[in-house]
């Protein structure tokens, strides 16, 4: 598959730069837009998320809808944001995965603007690199868990390359999200195979301080409809279908299927992999990204949801209905195998600058914020006060050692890296921009310092940013 396959238009043109949103069962629609001089508008406000009949959500979104509009935009292309704020709080939009300058990325650690309560901000940013991007609050919540990506503030970004073409029969954008988060200490994850993975970097001594308040969920969606809710995504025998997929979850990682077929992965984090695989399952770390293509060879009904059976069951799934078939939906049990990241790269590192070292050694307090956990990087919380500082133009080699019980999607603002060693097994042309650290284990990422500015790194689960689980990186 070449890159330039990846992006497809379909049948979505960029007329008018006409914001996007999101039908039942992950079809597209457009929205009409009032006059503006900006090319794309984003309100912040109230918004109603009907689940399904019995359950609907009141929440903050975007534009009236949850998942806010998808976004086209076009590689290189200049491009007006505006951003409305109809909420009493001030509010951030993150562009995650893009490379922009820190004063357009979103985040208050950086030093964009907030856009005040009841107010405006207009931003200017050119969208790169191509690929599945996307948007999202980048407020703190805290303890307040209606606040922060605990809302339904987020949605797609898809930038096309400058030549686009494909020979997709379907295109569906498809957001993993829970809803409802509540604070406890009895939630397991069932679905963290990470948990099967080599410990290199278990402590001698864990402590066995009873941990702090986490949060968890028992309700979810595909987009804005639970399982069993909404319209199916309806194929042919024979056709291909592409898939971008999102973990949207401020909470989890998540596992899913598609009953009866297997997924061939041709990009991760909306970068086209080295050696696209047939998977069975795919493990998304909060914030990623993977774009799949099945073919459509098993007719049928079927879900495509999560392959935990309480999350499926509490919603996370989606039906893909057939021409002319009239069953029930089905859903068979996918293989379990351990998601590896480096199937998809490499054995070759030829070329590779030397890099610098900058070890990160994770750990957590237990309830080392009262009633809920902190997170230490190299012994520190946040802000680690001029402790990374980037040379521009060197390249960095960034070894995170989780000593943790837990696995972290880890991203870096404003950067993309390479996947270059994960518990020892050793890879190449992985490019992603937010990576799984897995429970007790080791992960080696390589970037080129060449954004200068400021540059937030940190976990993706909102909690454990929020208690003390980021950094900034700064330029001399």
């Amino acid at each position: 598959m070449r890159r330039r396959d990846l992006f497809k238009l379909g049948t979505m043109g960029l007329a008018g730069r006409a914001l996007t949103g999101f039908a039942r069962g992950g079809q597209a629609r457009s929205l009409q837009i009032t006059a503006s001089a900006a090319d794309y508008t984003l309100r912040i406000a109230p918004v109603t998320v009907e689940l399904d009949p019995s359950r609907i959500l009141s929440t903050i979104g975007y534009n009236g809808t949850c998942p806010g509009p998808l976004l086209r935009m076009r590689e290189g292309t200049p491009v007006t944001v505006e951003v409305i704020n109809d909420t009493d709080t001030p509010e951030l939009v993150h562009w995650h995965g893009m490379l922009i300058p820190p004063e357009v990325d979103g985040t208050a650690e950086e030093g964009s603007p907030f856009v005040p309560p009841r107010g405006r901000q207009r931003f200017n940013l050119v969208p790169r690199p191509a690929g599945v991007r996307w948007y999202h609050t980048h407020a703190m919540a805290m303890d307040d868990l209606h606040r922060g990506t605990f809302t339904g503030q987020f949605g797609f970004v898809y930038v096309e390359s400058a030549s686009y073409s494909g020979d997709y029969d379907q295109e569906h954008f498809l957001a993993l999200r829970d809803w409802e988060p509540f604070f406890t200490s009895a939630m397991e994850d069932e679905d963290d195979d990470t948990h099967n993975d080599p410990v290199f970097e278990k402590p001698l001594n864990v402590s066995t301080d009873p941990n702090g308040l986490e949060v968890g969920s028992m309700t979810y969606s595909i987009n804005d409809k639970s399982l069993g809710s909404g319209e199916p995504i309806r194929v042919r025998e024979g056709q291909k279908i592409l898939f971008h997929l999102l973990n949207a979850s401020a909470i989890e990682n998540r596992r899913v299927a598609l009953a009866g077929h297997k997924m061939r992965v041709i990009a991760l984090d909306g970068n086209a992999v080295s050696t696209p695989q047939d998977v069975d399952s795919l493990f998304l770390g909060a914030g990623e990204r993977a774009d799949v293509v099945v073919e459509m060879t098993n007719p049928g009904i079927w879900i495509f949801g999560a392959t935990e059976r309480v999350v499926r069951e509490s919603g996370l799934g989606t039906v893909v209905e057939y021409a002319g078939q009239h069953k029930q939906p089905q859903w068979i049990p996918s293989p379990h195998r351990s998601w590896d990241y480096t199937i998809f790269g490499s054995d070759t590192a030829e070329g590779r600058p030397s890099a610098q070292i900058i070890e990160m050694v994770f750990e957590k307090i237990p309830s080392g914020a009262r009633k809920f956990n902190s997170w230490l990087i190299n012994g520190k919380p946040y802000p680690h006060e001029r402790e990374f500082v980037l040379e521009r133009g060197r390249r960095y080699r960034l070894v995170m050692r989780n000593r943790t019980d837990d696995a972290h999607p880890m991203h870096l603002h404003r950067h993309v890296w390479e996947l270059v060693e994960i518990n020892g097994k050793k890879t190449a042309g992985i490019i992603k921009d937010t990576v799984v650290v897995p429970y007790y284990g080791r992960v080696a990422v390589e970037f080129t310092a060449d954004q200068p500015g400021l540059s937030l790194f940190h976990c993706h689960l909102q909690q454990h940013m929020d208690y003390g689980f980021k950094a900034l990186f700064r330029y001399a």
